[in-house]
């Protein structure tokens, strides 16, 4: 399983995983980019293209084949890309749209086969336990139900964008968080970093530091140390 889970941001904070991401790519195979997480008419998905493209533009990679609806996905033969990228936008809306078109299952398959996903924002937080993390910041307009993710984070939640807005509204995630770790615990990501899992090693990679909940409590970590996988539980479950 290789996974890059972004907690947002653009190309000039999200340079050091775009690299890792081109480390493991092949160019000539295309990406497959998912952007149903945004709010807007399938024809205007070339716009979300355009957008990826200039992310991008700092990396070699190949073509990016951009889906309009998700039912795509299961039609396709997804060893013949070099990655699947999956976009940000409404966390709720993405994940009912995996899960109604029968993609999610696909996905879930293709990272069994150890297969690269690299998620931002959105796309990175239905990795996670649960989807409902989101809450605080993204409304469940869709009334999705099943708000259960992959589960790809070692039983973790995962939540983006944290410390990344102002004072207050950091407050607010801040709140929001410590009483949801009773439920879970979860891995709070600013835009700047990325929960890198690499079959039995992990790594949070980035420029600022991320902060793990867990049973009412918070602890600060600094990106990029490197650890096996039962290091790394055991040590952020130890909060």
């Amino acid at each position: 399983m290789k996974l890059i889970l972004c907690g947002g941001g653009w190309a000039e904070k999200t340079v050091i995983p775009n690299k890792v991401f081109e480390s493991l790519i092949k160019p000539d195979k295309p990406i497959l980019y998912i952007p149903q997480a945004r709010d807007r008419d399938p024809a205007d998905y070339i716009t979300c293209k355009t957008w990826l493209l200039g992310e991008f533009k700092d990396i070699k990679h190949g073509e990016i084949d951009t889906v309009e609806s998700l039912s795509e996905v299961i039609h396709k033969n997804l060893s013949d890309y070099a990655a699947i990228f999956i976009g940000g936008g409404n966390t709720f809306k993405l994940l009912k749209e995996l899960k109604e078109s029968g993609a999610f299952n696909k996905i879930q398959e293709y990272i069994n086969n150890n297969g690269l996903v690299y998620g931002c924002s959105a796309g990175a937080c239905i990795f996670g336990k649960d989807i409902d993390i989101c809450l605080y910041a993204d409304p469940n307009l869709v009334e999705l139900k099943d708000t259960s993710g992959f589960n790809s984070a070692f039983g973790f939640s995962l939540a983006a964008h944290y410390t990344n807005k102002n004072a207050e509204r950091t407050q607010q995630a801040t709140d929001f968080l410590t009483e949801y770790s009773h439920k879970e615990p979860v891995i709070a990501l600013p835009e700047e970093d990325s929960l890198y899992i690499n079959g039995d090693t992990v790594e949070v990679i980035g420029t600022r530091p991320y902060y793990v909940f867990n049973q009412g409590n918070r602890m600060q970590f600094e990106p990029n140390v490197k650890y096996k996988t039962d290091e790394f539980i055991r040590t952020v479950k130890a909060v």
